[in-house]
């Protein structure tokens, strides 16, 4: 899917022009100027955010016991929404590498808010009682988002794009304050495959297990702020890649963590890849972006994933 992305698009580039773009590079050839400047650096996007997406979801399914859970459904992506809304209209920040802290504050007080609420009561968090608190905050949230767009013309031209969710039109200027955010979270979340593996017994297996319930849940909401808070920040709330690839991974390795992380990691880019070339060339003109590609594959695969019985089960 990596070459494809670099070389499908409205206009068609060899494999022989990408090559001499990449080793050899010519400035005065526009196609070779298109894969350096416009392909190549959506892709590079388009592999760092699949990962963050997928393994965030991966992590939130197995945190929470929900195989139905990914980072829109819980909030997280509302809270990195809001937070960027709220730097472009009321602070006037426009450039990525600018509101990316306030998209990581988002989602991390989302996650904690959709856990804390969640955890109310005498059963402690249910993956039910955390589903219901991220589809009210989620709600909320997108409400106030909205709000904030609408009231300025400058917020909603500068969030239009970015809002359906867009790995095109993006600088690799971006990738100095990124990598290391989703490299670190990455890191931390394919740690914790162990501990989650034991978590999935219940809290007292787990404790008897040896894991630090304390330390495996901060260490997973702090891997989860930092992929979703930096792939939002970077692409928009991107829908249903979190979501759907745990599965389908799930359904070729069981339920062990130890696989399903790293597995998603490399899948989950190249399903954002395809939908991105998808969305390149469906249309006569113009482009569908990849936002809205992923929300009209997910919609489907979610309710297929409802009426399936013991699909993917946790």
């Amino acid at each position: 899917m990596t070459v494809l992305s670099v070389m499908v698009g409205a206009r068609g580039i060899a494999p022989g022009t990408v090559w001499d773009a990449l080793f050899h590079f010519d400035s005065s050839s526009d196609e070779q100027v298109m894969v350096r400047e416009l392909r190549l650096p959506r892709t590079v996007i388009g592999l760092l955010v699949g990962a963050a997406l997928g393994l965030c979801g991966a992590l939130i399914q197995a945190f929470t016991r929900n195989p139905l859970a990914d980072p829109g459904i819980l909030g997280v992506n509302a809270g990195a929404g809001f937070a960027v809304t709220f730097a472009v209209g009321v602070l006037g920040l426009t450039d990525p590498t600018e509101f990316i802290w306030f998209a990581l504050a988002g989602a991390f007080a989302l996650t904690v808010l959709v856990y804390v609420l969640g955890s109310l009561g005498a059963d402690r968090a249910t993956p039910v009682k955390l589903t219901l608190a991220g589809v009210a905050l989620t709600a909320v949230f997108s409400g106030l988002t909205s709000a904030l767009t609408l009231k300025s013309l400058k917020t909603l031209d500068v969030t239009r794009f970015w809002d359906v969710g867009s790995i095109g039109g993006r600088s690799l200027d971006v990738l100095p304050v990124a990598l290391p955010l989703i490299g670190a979270g990455l890191l931390l979340g394919l740690f914790s495959a162990h501990s989650l593996n034991a978590l999935a017994l219940g809290d007292d297996s787990a404790r008897s297990l040896g894991v630090r319930l304390g330390a495996t849940r901060a260490c997973v909401v702090l891997a989860v702020t930092l992929l979703a808070g930096t792939a939002v920040a970077v692409a928009g709330p991107i829908a249903f890649i979190g979501l759907m690839v745990p599965h389908v991974v799930r359904w070729f390795t069981g339920p062990d963590q130890r696989w399903i992380l790293p597995l998603t990691v490399l899948v989950a880019p190249a399903f954002l890849l395809a939908a991105d070339v998808v969305g390149r060339v469906v249309l006569p003109s113009g482009e569908l972006r990849v936002g809205l590609v992923t929300a009209l594959v997910g919609a489907p695969v979610l309710v297929a994933l409802v009426r399936r019985r013991n699909a993917s089960g946790l």
